[in-house]
């Protein structure tokens, strides 16, 4: 296979990727232009990758070896090794030409490997490290992809990351419970709250009074880090970038709307925003780009 062939395959392979288990971000990314949903999909796959091999590692001795492995193979993919891996060429191509640096990827494999095995939290300030680790990096590479124009827009985009990863954990309390034991809730604010998750896990279909209170409280603040990551959206390229961020950012947010729907049932089911309501928050985006644009241009006339 050439090369310009092998690199297109590549492209396909990372799409479909994305398309088959990125679905929110898929539909966020339509407005994009092709070369920057090209390298976007390129870094969801290696992003993918690594989360599955870490998951794969059967033990803390496993899981070294294969962070090495990890980090030997980054630099490899970008010397143009690794052509047993379809998404290698995409990936290189992403990296370098869009200057995305090699520290967020590493910080991103100590994130995936804080997720091997029971997971425990033990309060705010841990969860906050494991969503910049697992979460907020991932914002910062895409900050390189969508041309962020301003460094006090990185902020924001740990905070983005931190907002959609805090909505993960809300949807996912019952799943995450039964892969394994893995609770993201900090153990100071289950015990605040007075909430056993065990007890909770024997009724899922009626969650008790002290967890819907939980519950609203990790709601309330992935809302608070939504709204504090407004301000960078603008500062991102106008060229379909600032509406994919828009749209991703009130995306995601919607699924804290429908765990509400549900009555906070996230024991026994798992929250998705419909296609329908996904069509209705896009259009909620759209009013937000066309707002920022505005004052944008008042800015510039004053």
């Amino acid at each position: 296979m050439s090369i310009p062939n092998a690199l297109a395959a590549s492209h396909a392979s990372c799409h479909a990727a994305t398309r088959r288990h990125a679905r929110s971000f898929y539909f966020s990314s339509f407005a994009l232009p092709r070369e920057k949903k090209r390298a976007a999909y390129a870094v969801y796959a290696y992003c993918r990758y690594a989360d599955d091999l870490v998951d794969r590692a059967i033990s803390i001795e496993g899981l070294d070896v294969i962070l090495r492995q990890l980090a030997d193979n980054f630099d490899c993919i970008l010397d143009g090794g690794r052509e047993d891996l379809p998404f290698a060429p995409a990936f290189a191509w992403a990296v370098r030409r869009f200057d995305i640096e090699k520290q967020y990827f590493l910080d991103l494999l100590r994130g995936v490997a804080m997720d091997l095995g029971p997971v425990k939290i033990p309060d705010w300030p841990a969860l906050r490290d494991y969503c910049y680790h697992v979460a907020s990096v991932v914002g910062l590479m895409m900050a390189r992809i969508f041309e962020l124009r301003d460094p006090a827009g990185l902020e924001r985009a740990i905070d983005l990351g931190i907002a959609m990863q805090l909505t993960n954990i809300a949807r996912d309390v019952g799943e995450d419970w039964r892969n394994g034991g893995r609770v993201y809730l900090p153990a100071t604010e289950l015990v605040e709250h007075g909430v056993n998750l065990a007890d909770e896990m024997t009724h899922p279909a009626k969650p008790g009074a002290d967890f819907v209170r939980l519950m609203q409280f990790q709601i309330a603040r992935a809302r608070e880090f939504y709204a504090r990551s407004e301000p960078g959206i603008p500062l991102l390229a106008d060229d379909g970038s600032q509406y994919t961020v828009w749209l991703m950012r009130h995306v995601y947010a919607g699924i804290l709307d429908e765990i509400e729907h549900l009555d906070y049932r996230v024991l026994d089911r798992r929250a998705a925003t419909s296609l329908p309501r996904k069509i209705l928050l896009a259009m909620k985006a759209r009013r937000a780009l066309k707002a920022t644009r505005r004052k944008e241009e008042g800015r510039i006339q004053k």
